[in-house]
């Protein structure tokens, strides 16, 4: 009975490992560009994120900021909170406030992203992320045990559109222009917090056919220290 017991938890254990250890494997370069419909110099660099969106290991994602509304267009896609995930990036970066369009890649360095091959070029410096496994699978999040910098790093929640979206745009910098978007972002939210232990969430449903990505990252803009995505 016991020796029954030890071989099934063994197993389970060892089955346990293999998944995480199959996420900790492939990990990703998670590739963020701030970007706005009403920004002029936006659009190469919706292009260049377009040519790496589907390289193996890249999660690449469009966050869609909202200060160049004023310039009479009124982006479609831009809501307050990626504004500040952007503005949270700058002092660790160097810089005064925020740009577009501005790439950081893994949360710890950026580059304009308009010129061709910039984006390639930094995914190839800053390699991927080397933080915990971390999972979606079975209606859960799961991140495995590691080291959290500080003690402490963020869970962030990311529904995406897969894929290229048109939007045409009929007013400001970019008037009568159709501009593409590659992944586009539309919510963000902040799950709660990882200290280091293996931990797990539950995964909340997408509609609309959106995609999930989690982002395990320290906190104020610091670099991400795990990625995830269905």
């Amino acid at each position: 009975m016991s020796r029954k017991f030890v071989t099934v938890s063994s197993l389970s254990a060892l089955a346990l490992a293999a998944s995480l250890g199959a996420a900790a494997a492939q990990p990703l370069s998670v590739v963020e560009l701030f970007t706005s419909q009403g920004c002029s110099s936006c659009p190469p660099a919706n292009a260049n994120l377009i040519r790496v969106k589907d390289q193996p290991g890249v999660l690449a994602l469009s966050f869609n900021v909202t200060y160049w509304d004023y310039l009479g267009w009124k982006d479609i896609f831009g809501k307050q909170e990626f504004t500040r995930r952007q503005v949270s990036y700058e002092p660790a970066l160097g810089h005064d406030g925020p740009f577009t369009p501005q790439v950081v890649v893994n949360g710890h360095a950026d580059v304009v992203g308009a010129a061709p091959g910039e984006i390639e070029k930094l995914i190839s410096v800053s390699g991927r992320t080397r933080g915990p496994a971390l999972s979606l699978d079975g209606g859960k999040i799961s991140i495995g045990a590691g080291a959290a910098p500080g003690g402490h790093a963020d869970v962030w929640l990311v529904h995406y559109a897969k894929g290229v979206v048109e939007v045409p745009v009929s007013r400001g910098e970019n008037t009568g222009r159709t501009l593409p978007h590659a992944n586009v972002v539309h919510a963000l939210e902040k799950l709660g917090g990882w200290t280091g232990a293996a931990a797990t969430y539950p995964l909340p449903a997408t509609s609309g056919g959106l995609s999930t990505a989690v982002l395990v990252q320290s906190p104020g803009g610091g670099p991400i220290l795990a990625a995830a995505t269905n």
